[in-house]
């Protein structure tokens, strides 16, 4: 199943949806490809078949080379604009907290806007060509779509403040080396190992999926202790569903288990 808006395609198959930005020549993120990313993945988290997301961009220029600068001028002086900031927030607020696995496959620049959209996904394959960084200490801005919030979560203070201090792009490599992608994989092979790693999880409990990452999300932003207390209200949850009983039952009668017969997982 395919379906297209302005700026982004969006092919279903075997419960997997990959999402392909195509904004030549460097699928930036401007205001339209935000309207319509926010809209897919509004319409994906509704589509019980689709318990994996891959998200990619047309070409291997870039996956996304940051917002679209032509717009900027526009924001110069405008005290109302917040109110285009706040439209970028939404978006990456709503993939960051989305309930189903998301895999980025970076398969060129990654840069600005972009590196903050490839940091709100679950996970980064990156292909050898990409390059991957924040460079708008580079026009006398700094990230403004949550690269100062999100980036120290991954890869810790001190790199967060060598990336963003100095702008300067990272290989594929140096991004791994520092945590901040998953996996490197050679040119034009990211896609193939993002199938490969959506074809495993999609055999897994997507309510369990789902509540891990709530739990990990939770504590991220509180203490340990009210981490723990969640953790706990949502491992309750978990032993309750159908897919708890079917896991059990699996490895005690030896055979592999088999989850999600109920396509609202999340009910």
């Amino acid at each position: 199943m395919a379906s297209t808006l302005h700026l982004v395609v969006v092919n279903i198959e075997n419960n997997i949806a990959i999402v392909q930005i195509n904004n030549p020549p460097l699928n930036v993120l401007g205001k339209k490809v935000v309207q319509d990313l926010l809209k897919v993945f509004q319409e994906i988290e509704k589509n019980h078949n689709v318990r994996v997301v891959i998200l990619t961009s047309a070409g291997q220029k870039a996956f996304m080379a940051g917002a679209d600068i032509k717009e900027f001028p526009l924001w110069l002086g405008d005290k109302d604009m917040k109110r285009h900031v706040t439209a970028n927030h939404e978006l990456y607020q709503y993939i960051d907290g989305f309930s189903k696995p998301i895999i980025a496959v970076l398969n060129g620049l990654t840069l600005g806007g972009g590196c903050e959209l490839a940091l709100c996904c679950d996970f980064r394959i990156a292909e050898q060509h990409a390059k991957i960084g924040l460079p708008e200490i580079n026009l006398g801005i700094f990230p403004g779509g949550g690269g100062t919030q999100r980036l120290p979560r991954l890869i810790g203070m001190s790199k967060t403040k060598e990336l963003i201090f100095f702008g300067d792009n990272v290989s594929a490599q140096a991004a791994f080396t520092i945590g901040l992608v998953n996996k490197v994989t050679p040119s034009g092979e990211g896609l193939e190992c993002a199938l490969e790693w959506a074809n495993q999880l999609v055999t897994k409990s997507m309510y369990s999926l789902s509540k891990v990452k709530e739990a990990l999300m939770y504590g991220a932003d509180h203490t340990l202790e009210e981490g723990i207390q969640r953790e706990t209200e949502l491992f309750y949850d978990v032993f309750q569903h159908p897919d708890a009983f079917e896991g059990i039952e699996a490895f005690i009668e030896k055979r592999e288990p088999i989850f999600n017969k109920n396509k609202k997982f999340q009910e």
